[in-house]
């Protein structure tokens, strides 16, 4: 079955050289030239995509905006979202991230980085929805809560294995802290961030050789890189 990308940009000249190098590569590709047209293309359950493309500045409804309306969709809150903006300001990354993009790629840009990054999104995509995350050392069962590394078991709280599982199901992907705090704490917790760095900092601790594979992105929040 053919991947669908949605192209959300109001420049023709970009959109169609997107699309005429997506189709080359075997995507199947729609374009909305506002924010209006690419919520109702993404929320047409006969042409859902596999993933957006999503310019930020955009008239009328922003790419932001965008963004939050498409994750509060159940149809489309866990659709992969790559941000293709001019505003390429640390601080917009952070806000694109937060509000619930995969990735963020920077005008102008490459047309063969941005395929690599949406086949590395898409990849991702398919291994979050795995019952387990096997790699050289590192082995978790999601469903039974287990966790070895090195063929070791490693007994995690239950707070300590929901920040594992979110971090090996965003793989490659930084997860702020405040969207940490979000899915583990609940959308209720009040309390500062230093809750979720001794949490993180005790997880290391206990996965052993293993918690390498817990890197610190610093400013920002943490990125599970695998063990090897």
């Amino acid at each position: 079955m053919l991947q669908n990308i949605l192209i959300v940009e109001d420049d023709a000249d970009i959109a169609e050289s997107l699309q005429y190098n997506f189709k080359r590569e075997g995507f199947r590709v729609s374009i909305a030239e506002s924010a209006e047209k690419g919520l109702r293309l993404a929320l047409d359950e006969k042409q859902t995509p596999s993933l957006v493309i999503l310019d930020l500045m955009l008239p009328g409804m922003s790419g932001m905006e965008l963004c939050r309306r498409l994750r509060r969709e159940q149809l489309t809150e866990t659709i992969p979202i790559i941000m293709l903006t001019a505003k390429a300001a640390e601080s917009d990354k952070i806000a694109g991230l937060e509000i619930g993009a995969d990735d963020y790629i920077a005008k102008p840009f490459s047309v063969k980085e941005v395929i690599a990054r949406v086949r590395a999104v898409l990849r991702r995509s398919e291994k979050e929805s795995s019952p387990r995350y096997q790699d050289e050392q590192l082995s978790v069962d999601f469903d039974d809560m287990r966790v070895t590394c090195g063929g070791e078991n490693v007994k995690l709280t239950r707070k300590e294995f929901a920040l594992l599982e979110h971090l090996i199901r965003n793989l490659g992907r930084v997860a702020t802290r405040q969207q940490l705090l979000d899915n583990v704490w609940g959308y209720s917790y009040f309390g500062d961030t230093r809750t979720l760095d001794v949490h993180i900092r005790r997880l290391r601790q206990k996965m052993g050789d293993c918690g390498n594979s817990i890197e610190t992105v610093v400013s920002v929040g943490y990125r599970f890189i695998g063990s090897k």
